[in-house]
């Protein structure tokens, strides 16, 4: 389906905002029109294309854009009147090693929230089909500054350049659309007007009734450290199409992306006569605890979260004690069931690439691989649980023997935590009373020699130890779990998911038994399956408008990107009904 978008459009905006509201509907009204019914068949749609190139984006268009995102260092950070106490904060270092030199405005929150409140009136009234063209038009403006998003995102998350562009830039665009898309859909579930009548034995009783979707107050979005674009949007633009007011609280060592965001949205809704004061970035320093003092705010009505499972879980806590709506995405612990293959040269590429993309600080990256003891069953003969190890740390050998173009996989190492895990690998085999059967390796960045950069490892444990591979060791590490059976296999992985949680799950398999078995684990679990990946579909990836991200359903999370239940609970309807005579 072609998508229509052309990244170097240019938008003449007519001086009355009214005129500009209504030349949004008419000029986004096919993409919409497209979008819904991608996701209502679940079929590929792509409106923001995702490769680099400049066949794609244009001569000069990268350039401009790390022209773009260097204009950002060393300086203040401008959001206009945004409500802000006089104090700046700011302290973003690169996992690649530079200091951004990044300041922000600190944000009034009383007057900030108090602000939020007042304006979002007049964009309830806008009705869900403005507010969805305002959106795209924002998600427009955005996917034209992708090449100074992509370098925000690289130097605050450690992502290589390519991924940051694709994942920082256009997919987590698509995100945007799928869940402005998915939000404008229910809200037209209910139809504006009704004529209600009731035959009587004279004359029917006749009612006109009206019905508006009226938002739940203001949203609160905390952003993660390693996606923050990407995991932010899906929340953003779903309580902002459903007519809420939106405080975007960015991770304190990743808040340019957000902060770029918030200030195109800010740009757009002024452009189009609506008050900047709908988005509005809450910026801290590291460790100052402003997302709680924020989640608490009475006015805060919803709150979208990643990150950790103890924050997530207090959210969800004090949420329904108060009333919030909360969506949150945590920890899990992923896993895929090996038990046969007719590609073993495709299973073992795709794993790796799947272990090593991102030095695997994804959320949805492998960390489990059940093996049976008697091995892997293929054509020729069953390879054994060393042979299988060897193999697979000879795939990983492939993708990151030479260093220059092991980061652009890899990229950087984002906190402490991930780096002393990848380099614990032997204490952690010593604890689990396991070997390590693929050793982590240090790699030195050609370009950025302060980033620590490593290879995935593998550990070797028995499935005895539960107490070591059911909890999340989060970076290039992986776990090889030697089971007596592939039935065993998926007992295990059905326990641990449905304790701890997974946001992804894989299985190789060339018998239907077993493939029919571990669909049927997944579901039990909760968790996303996929089958036989062997080429250019990996199990840490997602398509926007056909999969979903997380399910709700086990401990990872309690929102998938994105399903009617992600978005409905943001608005309620509120009707009018009269006589009529």
């Amino acid at each position: 389906m072609a998508s229509g978008y052309s990244a170097g459009m240019t938008v003449q905006s007519p001086a009355d905002p009214s005129d500009l509201r209504a030349e949004l509907r008419d000029r986004h009204e096919q993409v919409l029109g497209d979008a819904a019914a991608a996701l209502a068949a679940r079929s590929f749609y792509q409106r923001y294309p995702d490769s680099p190139s400049p066949r794609v984006h244009g001569e000069g268009a990268a350039e401009k854009g790390l022209a773009a995102y260097e204009s950002h260092l060393g300086r203040p950070f401008d959001l206009g009147d945004q409500p802000t106490t006089g104090e700046s904060v700011g302290s973003e270092v690169s996992p690649y090693g530079p200091e951004l030199g990044v300041t922000y405005p600190r944000l009034d929150v009383d007057a900030a929230m108090a602000a939020a409140r007042d304006v979002m009136r007049g964009w309830r009234a806008a009705g869900p089909r403005t507010r969805a063209a305002v959106c795209v038009e924002i998600i427009d403006r955005l996917h034209a500054r992708s090449f100074e998003l992509a370098h925000a995102v690289m130097h605050t998350s450690g992502q290589p350049f390519v991924m940051a562009f694709q994942a920082g830039g256009p997919q987590a665009q698509d995100r945007a659309l799928e869940a402005v898309v998915a939000a404008l859909v229910e809200q037209e579930r209910i139809p504006a007007t009704a004529r209600w009548e009731k035959p009587g034995k004279d004359a029917p009783l006749v009612m006109d009734k009206e019905y508006v979707c009226v938002p739940r107050g203001v949203a609160l979005v905390i952003g993660c450290n390693t996606f923050p674009t990407w995991n932010a949007y899906p929340g953003l633009f779903a309580s902002l199409a459903t007519g809420n007011a939106v405080v975007v609280k960015p991770h304190p060592r990743a808040v340019l992306p957000l902060a770029i965001t918030v200030q195109v949205c800010r740009e757009v809704l002024a452009e189009a006569g609506f008050a900047p004061a709908l988005v509005q970035l809450a910026a801290e320093g590291d460790g100052e605890g402003l997302a709680k003092e924020l989640a608490l705010h009475p006015d805060v009505a919803i709150i979208d979260y990643t990150g950790g499972p103890g924050f997530g879980g207090w959210l969800e806590r004090e949420g329904a004690a108060h009333g919030k709506a909360v969506f949150t995405e945590k920890a899990g612990v992923n896993s895929i069931v090996l038990d046969s293959t007719d590609d073993l040269r495709g299973l073992l590429g795709n794993l790796a690439f799947s272990l090593t993309l991102y030095s695997g600080q994804m959320c949805t990256t492998p960390q489990n691989l059940y093996l049976p003891r008697t091995g892997l069953q293929t054509p020729d003969g069953p390879v054994s649980v060393e042979d299988l190890a060897a193999r697979l740390g000879e795939a990983i050998g492939r993708l990151t023997g030479d260093d220059a173009r092991a980061v652009e996989l890899l990229g950087a190492t984002v906190n402490e935590g991930v780096r002393s895990t990848a380099a614990g690998l032997g204490a952690l085999a010593e604890e689990a009373g396991g070997e390590v059967v693929v050793e982590s390796r240090a790699v030195e960045h050609p370009a950025y020699p302060e980033a620590v950069v490593r290879t995935p490892g593998v550990v070797r444990v028995d499935a005895a130890r539960e107490d070591v591979y059911t909890r999340e060791c989060f970076g290039p590490v992986a776990l090889l779990i030697v089971t007596d059976s592939t039935e065993q296999s998926l007992a295990q992985f059905v326990d641990t998911v449905r304790e701890h949680g997974a946001m992804t799950a894989a299985v190789y398999s060339t018998s239907e038994e077993v493939l029919a078995a571990a669909r049927e684990a997944s579901l039990d679990a909760g968790v996303a399956l996929s089958e036989n990946l062997t080429g250019q579909v990996f199990v840490n990836q997602t398509s926007a408008f056909s999969d979903f991200h997380g399910t709700g359903a086990n401990p990872a999370a309690n929102a998938a990107y994105t399903d009617a239940a992600f978005v409905a609970p943001r608005f309620r309807v509120v009707a009018t009904r009269r006589h009529v005579s």
